[in-house]
């Protein structure tokens, strides 16, 4: 279950310039104001929040618009702002199955929008079900393999410290809720993957955030492809440019796919 349909995991990584930063900027803003709306502004609180301002953090997201995201969430200075989920099936090039999740102010823009990049692309927008009957949804956990040491003196950085994986992994087998485990590697380091019942995800997160001190790195609902489609060719870059064409629209928070990669 480990290759899973997540594009953005499975994609080529690739050197951010401006634009695609600004982009990335404003899906980790809205992920972080529809958590904080969703759970409350206190991290400590709101693991969901907590997750995605970790991950903010990281690709450069500074301090000061983080809390700005946050109050536009809990509704602080008047800026209250509510975002929807919204759900977009169809077919890309090569007859991959696609399904688009966003987090949008404004469904009419996004499905005019996402319409429109499914027939630029070489592809059509289906109807609700139309390709989602080939996708399980699962729960999906990564946990990295060691824990944060607070700095030893003040102003000093907390540090990653590696644990043993085989260990956690014995561990975690035992938690009400983990269906399969898997060991793989994450921008060099150490992870394990852990798998739910999408209705379990939450349950078993906050089991392993309050209960084991290891670092959570992600923890969502996901999509993962019954029946894989494999292509080959200008046919499969055709198809990999219109799922990057589909990621980058500024509504689009995962897109899923078939694709065998």
């Amino acid at each position: 279950m480990s290759g899973h349909s997540k594009w953005s995991t499975i994609k080529h990584k690739k050197e951010a310039n401006d634009a695609k930063k600004g982009k990335i900027f404003s899906k980790v803003s809205t992920l972080i104001t529809h958590a904080a709306k969703q759970g409350g502004g206190d991290p400590e609180m709101n693991p969901t929040l907590r997750m995605h301002i970790e991950k903010a953090k990281s690709v450069g997201f500074s301090i000061d618009k983080i809390e700005k995201a946050v109050a536009k969430g809990t509704g602080e200075g008047g800026e209250g702002i509510d975002f929807i989920e919204a759900t977009y099936e169809g077919f890309g090039p090569g007859g991959i199955a696609i399904i688009v999740d966003c987090l949008t102010d404004n469904t009419n823009r996004s499905v005019s929008e996402i319409r429109k990049l499914f027939e630029e692309v070489g592809g059509s927008m289906g109807e609700s079900g139309s390709v989602s009957w080939n996708f399980d949804v699962k729960g999906y956990i990564v946990i990295k393999c060691g824990h944060m040491e607070k700095g030893e003196k003040y102003g000093d950085e907390d540090r990653y410290v590696k644990d043993d994986r085989d260990t956690i992994m014995m561990e975690l087998m035992d938690v009400d809720g983990v269906v399969d485990i898997k060991r793989t590697i994450l921008d060099s380091v150490e992870v394990l993957e852990v798998f739910t019942e999408f209705t379990d995800m939450a349950k078993v997160r906050d089991i392993l955030s309050s209960q084991f001190p290891y670092v959570i790195d992600d923890a969502s609902i996901i999509k993962v492809a019954k029946l894989p489609k494999s292509l080959s060719g200008t046919d499969l870059e055709k198809a990999q440019s219109a799922l990057e064409r589909l990621e980058e629209n500024s509504d689009v928070q995962e897109v899923w796919t078939d694709l065998e990669v």
